[in-house]
């Protein structure tokens, strides 16, 4: 048989051919960037193939009343959450990371976007087992976008199921520690691996025990070098907001509280958190980033120690700054005073800092956050977040442990923030909102549908200006006319 011209023989792919064609387009270890989001892949775009199906059945919603468009709009969103975790089925026979991986964030958007309410968590207690065999085995087997993308449902499914997850912990928490500890991993799926085990404890499991243990793997993770190696510094941020998060959890003085016997976990960490806060990498705008993330979790951290530490005095009483300076729960007269007047001093000059390696944006982003901290830390004032709530009104935040919690959710959720905070019960009671979702209440897309200058009611409305301006300049012309035929 005679060989094929040069130009049509098929040439062998990097690890072989067949059906792992595809994954040549995704992705190495090596070359994902420490920037890379859950809709960050460009072989991933088809993900969101889908995105434009909200508008599926929004003639259905026209012309009802607004009672029936909210219950039509929850089943809609039920509907849709059933056909996503059908991409459950036969996960693991698929022999395609990207297919895998296209999936996977598929399956992200349904839980953060279409669970609401009741009815739709128990779709997702139904599909756990699925969901759980689907996520380890991309983390095993899958690539590093693949292997983000499991991370990321984890996440999502963790503010999901809400209540007791001891079992689901369990069997994910080994799977996910390993996934840190590998310093071949890509530096996002190490640290969203931390972070989905860190939201998971923090929102199903009561038992101290597992707190301590991810606390500690955070500890570690922080430092420089981990396990011999050096560690990322996009890791070392995340094991910041990680420990952040689940310090929350503890009491005051666990957290900055100190004796003749002990001392909080919080005091340990405030020299790691001022090496942090002097960090300036400026080699490169990724470099910068990665830096910049890591000040940003160093000074949060800073800020929740240090309102734990103000929380330890005695409040009875009014008391002004100067007193509440010099009171017990200060930081005067001990061993961290040192450090902690560093550490002022590194946030206030972050507060104002500039320089030509950072952008604008960059520069405008980092000195409004370290002036919230530097109004704890230096001033030691209370924050204050505002957060606008569809259809009700706002949620403001007065504590950094308030900050922290929410501050991590939205992360985990995206886009899909807003209506758990409204559906589901665990964050409703952590967050103290009160009410649920009302019946009159619009999504955005029913919102375009119905309020836009471009949906049906705006148009009906501009043909019935433009017939009666017509009606109009016929009766002004009437007497042109013979009969009035025209009218």
């Amino acid at each position: 048989m005679a060989k094929k011209p040069r130009s049509q023989r098929r040439h062998n792919r990097k690890g072989g051919g067949g059906d792992d064609a595809d994954d040549d387009n995704h992705l190495d270890a090596d070359e994902l960037p420490e920037d890379f989001t859950i809709a960050g892949s460009a072989n991933s775009l088809s993900v969101w193939e889908g995105e434009n199906d909200d508008d599926d059945g929004a003639e259905d919603l026209i012309g009802n009343s607004v009672s029936e468009r909210g219950a039509l709009a929850a089943a809609a969103r039920r509907t849709k959450l059933g056909e996503t975790l059908t991409l459950l089925d036969e996960f693991t026979t698929e022999k395609r990371s990207a297919t895998r991986e296209t999936r996977l964030r598929r399956i992200f958007k349904g839980l953060t976007q279409y669970v609401a309410g009741e009815a739709s968590t128990e779709l997702v207690w139904g599909c756990q087992e699925s969901l759980r065999t689907a996520c380890l085995y991309s983390l095993r087997a899958g690539s590093a976008a693949e292997q983000y993308a499991a991370c990321r449902v984890l996440e999502a499914t963790a503010v999901v199921l809400q209540g007791d997850q001891e079992e689901w912990i369990q069997s994910i928490a080994p799977v996910l520690h390993r996934t840190v500890q590998i310093a071949s991993r890509a530096a996002v799926v190490r640290a969203s691996a931390l972070r989905a085990w860190a939201l998971s404890v923090f929102i199903g499991s009561g038992e101290m025990e597992d707190t301590h243990a991810v606390l500690d793997v955070c500890e570690d993770v922080a430092q420089i070098i981990y396990r011999n190696e050096p560690v990322p510094t996009a890791l070392r941020a995340a094991a910041l907001d990680c420990w952040t998060l689940l310090a929350t959890t503890l009491t005051e003085y666990a957290v900055a509280g100190n004796d003749d016997v002990s001392h909080g976990r919080g005091l340990t960490l405030l020299p790691l958190l001022k090496d942090c806060l002097e960090s300036n990498e400026t080699t490169s705008s990724l470099s910068s980033s990665s830096s910049s993330q890591l000040r940003t979790a160093a000074g949060e951290c800073v800020a929740l120690i240090h309102e734990c530490r103000l929380s330890l005095s005695d409040d009875s009483g009014e008391k002004n700054t100067t007193e509440r300076k010099f009171q017990q729960g200060s930081w005067e007269g001990t061993e961290w005073e040192v450090v902690m007047d560093e550490i002022r001093q590194s946030v206030s000059e972050l507060a104002q800092q500039s320089g030509h390696y950072m952008s604008k944006k960059a520069k405008k982003a980092q000195r409004a956050t370290f002036r919230e901290y530097v109004a704890t830390i230096v001033d030691d004032e209370a924050p204050e977040e505002v957060v606008a709530m569809r259809n009700e009104g706002s949620l403001t935040l007065t504590s950094w442990k308030e900050i922290v919690q929410l501050g991590f959710i939205r992360a985990a959720l995206q886009g899909g923030l807003q209506i758990q905070l409204m559906t589901n019960e665990t964050l409703r009671i952590m967050f103290g909102v009160q009410g649920g979702v009302k019946a009159d209440g619009l999504s955005s897309l029913e919102k375009r549908l119905f309020f836009s200058k471009a949906s049906e009611a705006a148009k009906e409305a501009d043909r019935k200006l433009t017939k009666n301006r017509d009606k109009r300049e016929r009766v002004k012309h009437h007497f042109l006319t013979a009969d009035g035929e025209d009218m």
